[in-house]
């Protein structure tokens, strides 16, 4: 196979900006290349040009699907960020709200982030400073992390800051041939859904929300195309709510009024 062009990895770049914004400067060209290689050979293409046109194409919704999957890095593990999921606590106990909360896991990945908001809300629930019958949304462009995110099975390593106590509540240990591994228990997901939304396209019929998680995932975004994310997804975000990025993101020069809590957390002002 042939090295990528410079012409077919800018084409390969511009078909992912303009269907989801993903954003891929110079510098990346060795990252298409290698992660898109394996899948050109599976296809029996002969090289990337050809690839490039077969995503193209308005009906290889599938494959189109499967390059942004291999293009999207998904690693996560629950409670990542540790001192947002403290805040939270502390915010929705000092609340003591008796309404049912709503909350959005924008960009949700394997689920890790939003089990492990339900893990806190099942915790809290049960010393009566959150109200029953709240939810979890977990949304994710990527069809094939949202399988996963359904099934709710992962490696244990991945809940290797989940407090044992709290292991023990809401999680199953496998054995046998399924040794290693752990499934989220049924009294956490009843509380948790996920869907499929691209954020770089205008979207209604969810929310509002009393917080949303919208965290490691705009290092894809270009400058301009983070702000209007951002803006989109602070409109789902009722007035007073929290908003929680990646502490590494920084804070995005945003319209919607916001007040810094602590660093890549925020309350949506009125």
């Amino acid at each position: 196979m042939s090295e990528l062009s410079d012409a077919t990895f800018q084409r390969i770049s511009a078909i992912m900006y303009d269907a989801v914004g993903l954003s891929f400067a110079d510098n990346k060209r060795s990252l298409i290349s290698s992660r898109l290689a394996g899948r050109i050979q599976r296809l029996g293409l002969p090289g990337f040009e050809a690839y490039a046109e077969l995503l193209a194409q308005p009906d290889e919704v599938i494959e189109f699907q499967m390059a942004v999957d291999l293009l999207t890095t998904n690693e996560t593990y629950f409670f990542r960020e540790p001192k947002h999921f403290e805040l939270l606590a502390n915010e929705v106990s000092a609340a003591r709200s008796r309404t049912p909360l709503a909350v959005w896991s924008a960009a949700s990945s394997f689920g890790d982030e939003a089990y492990s908001i339900a893990m806190l809300f099942s915790d809290l629930q049960q010393i009566g400073k959150v109200a029953p019958n709240w939810a979890v949304l977990g949304t994710d462009i990527s069809h094939r992390v949202l399988q996963a995110a359904s099934e709710a099975v992962y490696p244990e390593d991945r809940l290797r800051y989940v407090e044992p106590a709290r292991l023990k509540r809401y999680c199953l240990r496998g054995d046998g041939a399924n040794e290693g591994l752990v499934m989220v228990n049924d009294a956490v997901r009843k509380h948790v859904t996920f869907g499929q939304l691209n954020l770089t396209r205008d979207f209604e019929g969810i929310g509002p929300f009393d917080v949303v998680f919208l965290r490691n995932v705009l290092i894809y975004f270009d400058g301009p195309t983070k702000i209007e994310v951002v803006d989109r997804v602070l409109r789902t975000l009722k007035p007073g709510g929290l908003f929680f990025m990646g502490t590494a993101e920084g804070r995005v020069n945003c319209a919607t009024p916001l007040k810094s809590l602590a660093p890549g957390a925020f309350r949506k002002l009125p």
